[in-house]
């Protein structure tokens, strides 16, 4: 998109987001956060807000949300740990037993959906549920194993490698997922958070089946899941995904719209639509050569950008992906600064 006419929002009815490293940080809003919530909400839109973190359940959530100045409700929040619970509640007798692997809050959720939480193999589990929590050790690890082996269905609420943080990305559920995928040489049997399609489409059914945009920070997590649900979506760039993760991103988690933060709901010249409909428009160019890109031109950044998704992710042999991409003057060096990427 670029100057003149409307928003990107003004479009969708709904805004579905992702939290860390879209609204906040750990526990603090992202800057324009709070504002972007506001003007959502004044504007009459619906939001809804869609996380792989099961360590807090959707009432803390909203309360953490209404702390930091976003008001929530906890309809609004949908969290992988509920998702795992109602599907275990789908699947499992009443008062079966569910080993625990994880923060309290996915206990809690599965304690709420009437199943009997437990934490050691020999409680003879007839489940696994795995999520994120900070305390998760070797010794949890351990009776999951056991679990499983025993025959134990083993669901994982997500598969995120890591998660963002203010030192930088640190292990995620994923990552401790690997850790029982190597042990035990097989992945888990569902695996319920994002990228599946569950919680976007959930949000969209609640609200009636409104025109939905999905705001997210992560390719493989929130825009893939996006893709999955059939859904448009909008990578902002303040989390895990940065523009080299985007140039090289596969068919099936690439986004509709790129931002570098929420203004780009509101801004059209602060958002753009991905790839470029050629390697060629709004004042840049792009050409691929034997041992890099070239751009050249100027413009907005990110128009640049759209130019080199359209390079990067052509088929067949003229595809750049995975080259350098090499600035041609002055304001292509500047342009590649302000993506994040070497000029």
């Amino acid at each position: 998109m670029s100057s003149g006419g409307g928003g990107l929002v003004d479009g969708y009815r709904l805004v579905v987001f992702d939290l860390d490293g879209v609204i906040y940080l750990i526990d603090r809003p992202i800057p324009g956060a709070v504002e972007a919530v506001a003007r959502l909400h004044a504007g009459g839109h619906l939001v809804a807000y869609a996380t792989n973190n099961a360590s807090r359940r959707s009432a803390e959530v909203a309360d953490l949300l209404t702390g930091m100045g976003v008001p929530a409700r906890a309809d609004e929040v949908l969290t992988s740990a509920a998702a795992a619970a109602e599907v275990l509640r789908e699947r499992l007798p009443a008062g079966a037993a569910v080993l625990v692997v994880g923060a309290e809050a996915l206990r809690a959720e599965i304690s709420a959906v009437g199943l009997r939480p437990v934490g050691r193999a020999e409680e003879a589990p007839v489940a696994v549920v795995q999520g994120y929590g900070p305390q998760v050790g070797w010794a949890d690890l351990a009776e999951a194993s056991v679990a499983i082996r025993a025959g134990a269905m083993w669901v994982a609420t997500n598969t995120d490698r890591t998660l963002p943080s203010g030192r930088g990305p640190l292990p995620g559920n994923g990552s401790l997922v690997a850790a029982l995928r190597t042990a035990l040489g097989r992945g888990p049997d569902l695996v319920v958070g994002k990228p599946e399609p569950a919680l976007f489409t959930t949000a969209a059914r609640r609200a009636g089946g409104a025109d939905c945009l999905v705001v997210g920070d992560r390719l493989d997590t929130d825009i893939e899941g996006a893709c999955r649900a059939g859904l448009p979506s909008l990578l902002v760039l303040t989390g895990v995904s940065g523009v080299t993760d985007l140039l090289a991103a596969p068919p099936q988690a690439r986004p509709t719209y790129v931002s570098f933060d929420l203004a780009g709901l509101f801004d059209p010249d602060a958002v753009v639509r991905v790839p470029a409909g050629s390697p060629a428009g709004e004042g840049w160019s792009a050409q691929v050569r034997q041992d890099a890109i070239e751009l050249a031109g100027a413009g907005r950044p990110l128009d640049a950008l759209a130019v080199l998704c359209a390079v990067t992710w052509a088929p067949g042999p003229a595809a750049g992906e995975g080259l350098p991409v090499r600035p041609v003057g002055t304001a292509a060096a500047d342009a590649l600064r302000a993506l994040g990427l070497p000029s």
